[in-house]
């Protein structure tokens, strides 16, 4: 049964009703938050090519269906990425429960209290006729407090909680794009190792073939012996640096396994398979002003200096009094049957208003906190704006002078084939000797390892601007 109030009492609640809507609707202390306009300078504008992959998914751009699949895995079973979920919940879920603080509190209660009171007391139970020494309580009814945000406390502490739940989300953001170009630098090591262990390999052989031929010429009188150690001690090095190619080979591999949240022998198949060609183009970079609005990280400095300017006006509400309405409502009696009689009813409303005059100064202090944690992260958005226009500015030119690298390596590389076809044409004829033919195939064969370390170079130098560019998360 619900308890009623008098009557009476309904006029008192219709003519307060308009101040309390006012005094709830009161005014906001503490500054407004405003988004800070960042500088970006001058700078680079490169349009996107149509129907390119966005930077949502940079890595399609390699045109590897290995890493599609890799990345996929990565990023619905990555152990940081998931923390980083859940830690969005955990700031949800402190937004809602500030944002309960808006409502009443309202809390029932029920019980039956068993008495007995004392003959030697104050109160001469045994001379009062009908009043018994032993007597049992029936009560039932509810309790009700609401503090009036009269200065905005409440409002700013939501407002707060909302900024942290959204920078919550960002950095989860920025984890991501960390995860997504950790497993695509892993993997492209682990195929790059594959390229220069192929290359290596074929030098070995090449000093290999070469230093047989030494030995047979020095049998016969027409090599010294020192060209032969010679010969030999190039043959050792470069045999001496397959076993480290394997090594960085294998480590990629278990590293990807640990990265998609397996156990890490799990992708340690990928290093038996022959590695594809690597897909190397400028990309679409944009405006430079695009880094600020994609970079998670700068958007998540962003809502921490929202949170952090509302925090200010939670500090400064402390100065203003606060009003809280609490309110109980029941029933009480001496027998359970009648519990729920209108004699049995009791109720009682009271305005409770509260003013701290003198505290020692803890409030200014508070505020003085509140205001330098607001300065604090003021600056923590500047140095976010500048790290990420300087790592875009140097993962851009890195790249740029990777791929510069890259062509002229390509460059050496045609032309020490052209040497090498010339080199077996004239062995063929009889114009040089065997040994000339072969050093013509270890510059070959070096050019072809100088090549494949460049193409990794330069892939790992994409993923890493991929990376300052910032992914379109939202």
């Amino acid at each position: 049964m619900v308890p009623k109030l008098p009557p009476s009492s309904s006029p008192l609640l219709l003519r307060a009703a308009p101040l309390v809507f006012l005094l709830v609707l009161g005014c906001k202390v503490g500054p407004d938050f405003r988004a800070p306009q960042a500088d970006a300078g001058q700078g680079w504008t490169q349009p996107a090519e149509p129907g390119a992959p966005g930077l949502s998914a940079w890595w399609r751009h390699f045109g590897d269906p290995t890493l599609d699949r890799l990345e996929a895995a990565a990023l619905a079973g990555n152990l940081d990425l998931r923390q980083a979920e859940l830690r969005i919940q955990e700031a949800r879920a402190l937004r809602d429960a500030a944002a309960g603080a808006k409502y009443p509190t309202v809390q029932a209660q029920a019980g039956i209290t068993r008495e007995e009171q004392t003959l030697n007391g104050p109160l001469p139970i045994s001379e009062i006729p009908g009043l018994s020494r032993d007597i049992t309580i029936h009560d039932v009814g509810f309790d009700a407090a609401w503090e009036l945000d009269l200065f905005g406390r409440v409002r700013r502490q939501v407002e707060s909680a909302e900024a942290q739940a959204q920078a919550a989300r960002e950095s989860a953001g920025d984890v991501r794009i960390s995860v997504a170009a950790e497993v695509a630098r892993t993997y492209l090591t682990l195929r790059g190792a594959q390229r220069e262990l192929a290359a290596q390999s074929a030098i070995v052989e090449a000093f290999r073939r070469t230093l047989e031929t030494a030995r047979r010429r020095a049998a016969a009188g027409d090599l010294a012996a020192a060209e032969v150690e010679r010969i030999q001690g190039q043959f050792l090095d470069a045999s001496a640096g397959l076993p480290g190619l394997r090594a960085r080979m294998h480590a990629a591999a278990l590293g990807l396994g640990a990265l998609l949240g397996r156990l890490p022998e799990s992708e340690a198949a990928l290093a038996a398979t022959p590695p594809p060609d690597i897909a190397l183009a400028p990309i679409p970079v944009g405006e430079r002003a695009d880094i600020l609005r994609r970079r998670p990280d700068v958007r998540a400095a962003e809502r921490r200096l929202a949170g952090a300017t509302a925090d200010v006006g939670v500090a400064k509400a402390e100065w203003f009094p606060k009003l809280t309405i609490s309110a109980s409502a029941g029933y009480e009696a001496l027998k359970g049957s009648q519990l729920f009689n209108q004699p049995s009813q009791l109720w009682s409303v009271a305005p409770f208003v509260s003013w701290r005059i003198l505290d020692g100064g803890t409030i200014r202090a508070q505020i003085h906190a509140s205001q330098a944690r607001q300065e604090e992260a003021a600056l923590a958005y500047e140095s976010a704006v500048i790290a990420a226009l300087t790592d875009a500015e140097r993962a851009l030119l890195g790249y740029r002078l990777a791929l510069e690298t890259t062509g002229a390596q390509r460059a050496a590389l045609d032309s020490a084939r052209r040497t090498y076809r010339h080199a077996e044409q004239r062995f063929q004829h009889g114009d040089i000797a065997l040994m000339d033919l072969l050093d013509a195939e270890r510059n070959l064969r070096a050019d072809e390892d100088a090549y494949a370390r460049s193409q990794t170079d330069a892939a790992i130098d994409l993923v890493a601007l991929y990376k300052a560019l910032g992914g379109d998360w939202s």
